[in-house]
């Protein structure tokens, strides 16, 4: 398929269809929902995702006159380069908070060992409950954003097992990752057993999306610590992606192959 022209009559029909959604979220604006001692913080940026979802032609048939596979695919394209400025304003933000940076000291750092988690609490559930074969390595590696993505792609293939698992992820956290991230941070935070510092650095896992999402929530939440959420969010992030790849490659993924080789090793040895 010859790539779509970005101005090409097809995606003239997505640039309006996005710029409706966006007057739309933003007249709808910030909605809070109490429930109990917390309150759930609803971002323009989820109405915008589900309206978005609606209009996917592989849910709504009709929009698949002016959205086709082609606008789809250039539409795909175009999510880098959108998330590459709100990338770069969360760099400008990690120096004037280069002293809070430096106070958390190793528990920047450190945090990526909380990547493990995912394979701890997935694992199981993966195996034993969802009886899942050589996929499950793909999917419960890591949370499976694109530096993950293209690990499993470069050692095994997207069209393998491992690739299909990695991919199911990939794609469910895109859907609903966003939504999750928005929600979670006002309700941790009405715990009061976490530091602002840990909940910030804890919105860079290595996606623009939830980043903004968790971000957002938290500022909504404490404005008077926007600085300081950027900054550490910010720093947490473009450290989950300069370490997340390493720990993914040299620790998370061979433990995640020994551990479905010990519990399942008549797949295991199919692969």
């Amino acid at each position: 398929m010859r790539d779509t022209p970005a101005f090409s009559p097809g995606t003239w029909a997505l640039h309006a269809t996005v710029l409706v959604i966006v007057c739309i979220a933003e007249a709808i604006g910030v909605l809070r929902l109490p429930i109990g001692i917390a309150a759930i913080i609803l971002l323009p940026m989820l109405y915008a995702f589900a309206m978005g979802i609606v209009l996917n032609p592989n849910i709504t048939r009709a929009t698949g006159r002016l959205l086709t596979p082609g606008v789809q695919k250039f539409a795909g394209g175009m999510i880098t380069i959108a998330i590459t400025p709100f990338v770069a304003k969360f760099g400008t933000t990690v120096g004037p908070q280069i002293q809070a940076i430096i106070d958390a000291g190793p528990a920047l750092v450190l945090q990526e060992i909380g990547n493990l988690g995912t394979i701890v609490i997935a694992f199981p559930v993966a195996v034993f409950l969802l009886r899942m074969g050589r996929e499950t390595i793909g999917a419960v590696y890591s949370i499976d954003r694109e530096p993950n993505l293209a690990l499993i792609a470069e050692k095994y293939g997207l069209d393998s097992p491992e690739g299909a698992g990695v991919m199911g992820v990939y794609a469910t956290g895109t859907l609903i990752g966003t939504f999750v991230f928005a929600i979670m941070p006002p309700l941790i935070h009405a715990l009061g057993v976490f530091d602002v510092r840990a909940l910030a650095m804890s919105c860079g896992v290595g996606s623009g999306s939830m980043l903004a999402a968790c971000t957002g929530a938290l500022v909504n939440v404490i404005p008077e610590q926007k600085d300081l959420i950027l900054g550490l969010a910010g720093a947490s992030n473009v450290l989950t992606y300069a370490t997340g790849l390493y720990v993914g490659m040299f620790v998370a993924l061979p433990l995640t192959e020994w551990l479905f080789r010990k519990a399942r090793p008549e797949l295991y040895n199919q692969g």
